[in-house]
């Protein structure tokens, strides 16, 4: 091998496990860096603060106190009711999924404490089917509120994913209500929901969850819409504004609270959790 392919080989443009010893690129400034590098500054770009994806694992490294998180639920497993085939079978994709992510959804969900706030945590994996919601996403997601509420604690979702299973059909969509229902359960409670957006929120989780939190928090340059802008375009008929599903756009146009560097989110969430709980009166609601 010559040194160009060897050079080539070397570089990567995630930051998958199996590049930990590599030299990573920005996909933003085409920076090139040693991979611990930006893995010690949570996976930001140190020269652009582009922020990579990250998987639940990482994720739960960033937000939760060492060793506090207990995860739930880690039995619950998709299953295929319509018996749904396209390219591949249903059934196939999971398999496949469940072997290259060694999970079995692609949300994780459990209970910790973030600067030691007792909270229940909730985070979509996008390496697991693109982190796409179906039956046993909505439950865990739902079982986590209900955790919530017996604790009377707060509740966070960490949002990365390109929509509803399209897989499973209705029974996708069906946790768009279910989840907002459950949502609202909470905030009867006058207990605190805080939605992390991140790259990417698409699809039925933006147009449900993701969008009714009492906080709305998005990462820097996040993907965060509907549909894709190809597809818009084609069903108005029209240009639409340049980056106007970015997270900076968003925030500008008042759709979501604040936008939030990866490196202060903990200190950021601990302190929103602090006020929001701080004299609450612990309603009781039949």
């Amino acid at each position: 091998m010559n040194f160009a392919n060897l050079f080539s080989s070397m570089m990567k443009s995630d930051n998958s496990e199996n590049a930990q010893s590599n030299w990573i690129k920005c996909p933003k400034c085409l920076a090139l860096m040693y991979y611990k590098e930006v893995d010690s500054k949570c996976s930001v770009c140190p020269k652009c603060n582009h922020h990579f994806r990250i998987d639940a694992k990482k994720r739960e490294e960033v937000l939760c106190d060492e060793g506090s998180f207990v995860e739930h639920d880690a039995s619950l497993a998709p299953i295929d009711p319509l018996k749904f085939v396209d390219k591949k079978s249903y059934k196939k994709r999971l398999e496949e999924a469940k072997e290259q992510t060694g999970k079995t959804s692609s949300v994780v969900s459990g209970s910790c404490t973030i600067n030691g706030i007792e909270t229940e945590l909730v985070i979509f994996d996008f390496s697991f089917m693109g982190g796409s919601l179906g039956s046993v996403e909505g439950e865990k997601i739902v079982r986590g509120i209900n955790r919530a509420i017996e604790k009377r604690c707060g509740f966070i979702i960490v949002s990365a994913s390109g929509g509803a299973r399209m897989q499973e059909s209705t029974f996708s969509l069906l946790q768009m209500s279910k989840t907002s229902a459950a949502l609202n359960r909470l905030h009867l409670y006058g207990l605190p929901f805080i939605s992390i957006l991140t790259d990417p929120t698409m699809g039925g989780v933006s147009a449900s969850f993701a969008m009714l939190g009492d906080i709305i928090i998005a990462e820097p340059g996040a993907l965060i819409g509907f549909a894709g802008q190809r597809v818009i375009k084609q069903t108005v008929g029209v240009d639409l504004p340049e980056g106007f599903q970015c997270s900076e756009f968003l925030l500008e146009h008042g759709l979501i609270d604040m936008i939030v560097d990866r490196n202060d989110m903990k200190k950021t969430i601990s302190s929103l959790l602090k006020f929001f709980l701080e004299d609450n009166p612990k309603i009781s609601v039949v």
